[in-house]
């Protein structure tokens, strides 16, 4: 990775170019980085998410969106011009309006995190009255999950190594949290879902498998949305005695329809006042790869840019 100055991008067609203020930076930042893939341009930059100011519109945007605060999601997906920049020009559907009193640190961590635990919580229906295990609560998309799954109306237990991470997930309001460490994890979880968890959010499932096993309600969903070093070995039997089924999620893949159902849900939630910010870890411009080893090394909290 390499800070260097280069010409400021114009918008095209159906896009907007936003001047940014931060970046926010994900585990799948840092995994691209360390993949090499090729791509199409002389360089890349980096990140998806971001929080800004419209600058510019290109033809059929409406220029009124100029001077607009924004929230950026995929911006590097498939694209040269990511958030660790200045600026960035994405479609026009990517700048998603902020609500007033929405700060430019929030709104960088609302895009990855965000939308992937929307579409975990909520592309199989509705969660009112379920009881959801959010594993990995204090991580991004687990604090995520437990907010938008308490504001929908489920009841949401959360799973955590240590004290300081569990103060995080009680802050994003989950009704119970379990430390998965403990030898009796799994009777802490089944006492707060007697009739068993409907929708497990998972960041490890190798790892948690057997503890998703010993929870679950017949008819269960396991949901996972990040992949390990090696594929774990699902009990095929044991799944199928309980009618279980385990779905993957990731984010480049999501369907147009997918993603707007996340930017109005995120969006409302915002303007209720229902989201917060995870502690916040700041790095500038400059400083974007040690922001991505903090990242790599499971930093707890939010890692962002600070771009002048």
């Amino acid at each position: 990775m390499t800070v260097l100055e280069v010409t400021t991008p114009g918008p095209g067609p159906g896009e907007v170019r936003v001047r940014l203020e931060t970046a926010g930076v994900n585990p799948t930042d840092f995994k691209v980085r360390s993949a090499g893939p090729s791509i199409p341009f002389d360089f890349q930059v980096p990140c998806h998410d971001g929080a800004g100011v419209v600058e510019a519109v290109g033809p059929g945007v409406d220029p009124s969106r100029i001077g607009e605060r924004v929230w950026v999601y995929l911006a590097a997906h498939q694209r040269q011009w990511g958030t660790a920049a200045q600026y960035t020009v994405v479609p026009a559907r990517q700048a998603v309006p902020l609500p007033e009193g929405i700060s430019n640190e929030q709104a960088a961590g609302l895009g990855v995190p965000y939308l992937t635990a929307h579409a975990c919580l909520f592309d199989g229906g509705k969660i009112d009255g379920a009881t959801v295990l959010v594993a990995g609560g204090a991580g991004a998309v687990g604090h995520a999950a437990i907010e938008l799954a308490v504001r929908a109306g489920a009841h949401v237990i959360a799973t955590v190594s240590s004290a300081a991470k569990a103060a995080i997930a009680k802050a994003a309001g989950a009704h119970v949290v379990v430390n998965y460490t403990d030898a009796d994890a799994a009777a802490q979880i089944r006492a707060a879902a007697r009739a068993g968890v409907d929708r497990i959010i998972e960041v490890a499932l190798g790892a948690n498998l057997s503890l998703d096993l010993d929870v679950i309600a017949p008819h269960g969903t396991i949901v996972t949305y990040a992949s390990e070093a090696t594929d774990p070995v699902l009990p095929t039997r044991a799944l199928m005695n309980l009618n279980v089924t385990v779905r993957y999620v990731i984010l480049y893949g999501f369907t147009p329809a997918m993603l707007a159902a996340g930017v109005a849900d995120i969006t409302e939630a915002l303007t209720g006042g229902a989201l917060s910010a995870l502690p916040l870890h700041r790095f500038t411009l400059e400083q974007a790869a040690a922001a991505f080893d903090a990242v790599e090394a499971n930093t707890v909290g939010k890692v962002i840019l600070d771009i002048e």
